[in-house]
C-alpha cells in the first residue's frame, strides 16, 4: 500500500491513469465515490478521511480521527453522512456539511474491517477482527444509526473474522465473507438470523481481505479468492455458476460496473488491478 489515490481510465490504451491524488500521508486503505460522482472519499493510515473533488483535482475536507482509519461508507440516502471505522475499534457517522462527528459508535472491538448500511439507512452492520479476543459475538454488530445502540451482537458467533460485508440490492438479506472459506448468508430484519442451511463455499479466504460484490440485478454473487480466481454463485441457490482465472495470486477484491451488466472488476494481493468482461 501506499499514500496513493488513483482514478483509472479502463477504456483508454493511451491514458489509463485519468488522476493521480496524494493527499494522504501513509497509506490508503479504503476509497468510495460519491453518490453523484463528482468526489472521492478516501482514508488511511495518517488518521484521517479526505474528500477531493476529482474534476478540480483538490482536496476540499479533510477529517481528522485519533486513529486509522480503515473503512468508510457514504449514506446510501444523504451523500452528507458518511460512516467511518477504523484501527481501535471506534464508529462514526460525520456530517460533511457541518464538519464534524455527529453521532458515535462505542464498544470495545476491535479493528474495524467494513461497514455497510442496512434498511435504507437506518441501521448500519460493522465487522470488526476478534482474532485477538474470545469475544467472537462481536465480529458482525448490527445499530441502530440514530440512538446509537448496538440491536444484536449475536449475529455471527463463529471464531472467524468477516472482511467484507454486503447488503443485498432487493431482499432483505446481507452477506459476509468469512474467513472459514465461504459466504454467510442473514436476513436484514430482526433478530438477524444466519440462514443455516445456505452458504457460499467453493472459493478460499484464508486469511486474506478477500471481498464479494452482488451484480446489478441481485442474481449473482461474485468472490474473489486466495487461489486467484473469480468465483461466481447463484445467489437463490448457492450453487457456484463459474469461475474465471484471474491472477497467480490471491484475487482480494470485485466490483461489478455499475451500469453496464456483464463488466467486472478485480485487484490482486500485489496490486494489480484488471477489468473482465
Amino acid at each position: 500500500m501506499d499514500n496513493f489515490v488513483y482514478i483509472w481510465n479502463v477504456w483508454s490504451e493511451q491514458h489509463k491513469k485519468a488522476r493521480v491524488f496524494s493527499f494522504h500521508n501513509a497509506a490508503v486503505k479504503d476509497v468510495r465515490w460519491s453518490p453523484q460522482g463528482q468526489f472521492i472519499l478516501s482514508c488511511g493510515y495518517d488518521c484521517s478521511s479526505r474528500l477531493v473533488d476529482v474534476e478540480k483535482g483538490m482536496e476540499t475536507q479533510n477529517f481528522t480521527e485519533d486513529q486509522a482509519v480503515t473503512a468508510i461508507k457514504f449514506h446510501p440516502h444523504n451523500s452528507n453522512l458518511f460512516l467511518s471505522g477504523g484501527s481501535k475499534g471506534l464508529l462514526k457517522l460525520w456530517d460533511i456539511r457541518a464538519g464534524k462527528v455527529v453521532h458515535e459508535y462505542v464498544r470495545r472491538l476491535g479493528p474495524i474491517l467494513d461497514v455497510e448500511f442496512i434498511n435504507d439507512g437506518k441501521q448500519f452492520i460493522s465487522s470488526s477482527d476478534v482474532s485477538q479476543t474470545n469475544l467472537s459475538e462481536n465480529s458482525l454488530i448490527v445499530w441502530d444509526v440514530s440512538r446509537e445502540v448496538p440491536l444484536s451482537n449475536q449475529v455471527y458467533v463463529e471464531a472467524y473474522t468477516c472482511p467484507c460485508v454486503r447488503c443485498h440490492p432487493f431482499e432483505p438479506s446481507f452477506v459476509a465473507q468469512s474467513n472459514g472459506n465461504y459466504i454467510a448468508i442473514f436476513s436484514n430484519k430482526r433478530p438477524f438470523r444466519l440462514d443455516k442451511y445456505k452458504r457460499y463455499e467453493s472459493h478460499g479466504v484464508f486469511g486474506f481481505p478477500v471481498k464479494c460484490c452482488f451484480n446489478l440485478d441481485g442474481e449473482i454473487l461474485a468472490s474473489g479468492s486466495s487461489d486467484g480466481e473469480i468465483y461466481f454463485y447463484s445467489v437463490r441457490s448457492s450453487n457456484l455458476v463459474k469461475k474465471v482465472k484471474a491472477y497467480n495470486q490471491p484475487c482480494t477484491d470485485v466490483a461489478f460496473h455499475p451500469v453496464i451488466p456483464n463488466v467486472i472488476a478485480c485487484c490482486s494481493w500485489g496490486g494489480e488491478v484488471s477489468v473482465i468482461e
